[in-house]
C-alpha cells in the first residue's frame, strides 16, 4: 500500500466541500515562497538531458563536497529512497522513530529487516554514549533534521556512527531534506567516504516540490550502482536546468534562510499562544504534541486550513506561512477551534 503524505489538497477540498482555491495548505513543510523559476530556453524542453552539462560540479561546489564524492542527480530523493534498498542483499536496517516513513517502507518492501531506532538508544546523539546498539545493524538511515520532530544530530556523532558501521561494510544513509537552513550540520563535506550516502532535494527549502529534483552524494561504487538502477535520463532536462540555476543563486538562498527563520519564530509564538505543546521543528515547520491529532486537524480543516497528522506518537506538523496574512488566518482558525 502507498503511504499517506501531506499536500493532498484535492482530496481535502472534496471531503470538506471547500474549493481548492480557499485552502491554506500547511501540510507539506515546503517553503511557500519558492525560488522564482525563470523562463526555460526552448532547447531544454526539446533535447535529451546530457550528463556532462556541469550540474554535478555545481552540486559539489554548492554542497561543499570534495571531488572524491560522486554525485547522482535523481528525480526527487524519493527515487533514491526506493532504489537504495535494492542495492544490498537483505540485511538489518535501523530507521529512526518517529521519522519519514517512506524509508522504513522501502527497505521493508525490498526484503530487509527494519529495526526501529528511538532516542533512548542513541542518547539523543550526544557524545559519550554507548554505541554498541549499532552492532545489530548493517545499515542505519538517519533523517537530519528529523521529520517531523526537527531534531538535529551533530555531524561528529553521525561520523562516529558511520565509522563503526563501515568497519563491517555497513552504510550510513543521511536524509538531509530539511538541512538547507542549517548547512553547518550537513555531512555533504564528508561525502565520498565508503558507505556514506547523503540525500538532498530542491523540494523543501527551494519550494520546488513539483519539479521532483534532488541528488545523492556517495562513494563511486555506490553511485555507479545507483546510476545503473535508475537508468539513463533519470532526471529530466528541465529539472537539471532549474537545479543548476537555483543552486547558484546564493543571494536568494541567504535571504531565504533569514526570512524562514523569522517566519518559524512567528509560527512558534502563534502555536504557543493557542495553548499547543511544541515538541520541535525547523525553519520550515513546527510540530506540536497532542493526544487527539485527528480531532484538531479536522477542526482546522473545517476552516480550510490543512495540516499534517502523525498518529504515533500523536503530533501535528504546521508548515510555515508565506506572509502575515496567512499567519493571521491560522491564528483565527486556532482561536475559533478553542471556542467550539
Amino acid at each position: 500500500m502507498m503511504l499517506e503524505h501531506g499536500g493532498r489538497l484535492n482530496e481535502a477540498a472534496e471531503r470538506w466541500g471547500i474549493p481548492r482555491s480557499e485552502w491554506l495548505d500547511l501540510s507539506t513543510g515546503v517553503n511557500p515562497v519558492g525560488w522564482p523559476v525563470p523562463v526555460l530556453p526552448a532547447e531544454v524542453w526539446q533535447r535529451l538531458p546530457e550528463a556532462d552539462d556541469g550540474l554535478e560540479d555545481i552540486v559539489r561546489h554548492w554542497s561543499g563536497a570534495s571531488s572524491a564524492a560522486a554525485c547522482v542527480p535523481v528525480p526527487g530523493t524519493q527515487a533514491a529512497i526506493m532504489a537504495l534498498p535494492r542495492l544490498r542483499k537483505p540485511c538489518r536496517v535501523g530507521i529512526p522513530v518517529p521519522g519519514y516513513r517512506e524509508h522504513g517502507h522501502s527497505w521493508r518492501q525490498a526484503g530487509h529487516r527494519v529495526i526501529p531506532v528511538g532516542s533512548e538508544q542513541t542518547c539523543g546523539g550526544f557524545s559519550g554514549c554507548d554505541d554498541r546498539w549499532l552492532d545489530q545493524l548493517d545499515v542505519l538511515v538517519w533523517i537530519n533534521p528529523n521529520n517531523p520532530t526537527g531534531k538535529i544530530v551533530p555531524p561528529s556523532t553521525l561520523l562516529r556512527w558511520h565509522q563503526r558501521l563501515q568497519k563491517r561494510g555497513g552504510w550510513l544513509v543521511v536524509d538531509e531534506a530539511f538541512m538547507d537552513t542549517t548547512p553547518a550540520f550537513s555531512l555533504c563535506t564528508h561525502a565520498g567516504q565508503p558507505g556514506l550516502i547523503v540525500l538532498r532535494s530542491l523540494g523543501k527549502f527551494f519550494g520546488l516540490a513539483g519539479v521532483r529534483a534532488g541528488f545523492v552524494l556517495a562513494d563511486n561504487q555506490i553511485a555507479e550502482r545507483l546510476k545503473q538502477m535508475l537508468g539513463p535520463w533519470a532526471l529530466s532536462g528541465p529539472a537539471r536546468y532549474v537545479m543548476g540555476k537555483a543552486l547558484t543563486d546564493e543571494g536568494w538562498q541567504r535571504e531565504t534562510r533569514i526570512s524562514l527563520q523569522r517566519n518559524a519564530g512567528s509560527l512558534r509564538e502563534v502555536l504557543q499562544k493557542a495553548g499547543l505543546t511544541l515538541m520541535g521543528g525547523s525553519a520550515l515547520f513546527q510540530t506540536v504534541r497532542t493526544d487527539n491529532p485527528k480531532i484538531l486537524a479536522d477542526q482546522l480543516a473545517a476552516q480550510a486550513v490543512l495540516v499534517r497528522v502523525f498518529d504515533q506518537p500523536g503530533m501535528l506538523r504546521f508548515g510555515v506561512t508565506a506572509d502575515e496574512m496567512q499567519l493571521r488566518r491560522l491564528t483565527e482558525a486556532l482561536v475559533a477551534r478553542t471556542c467550539d
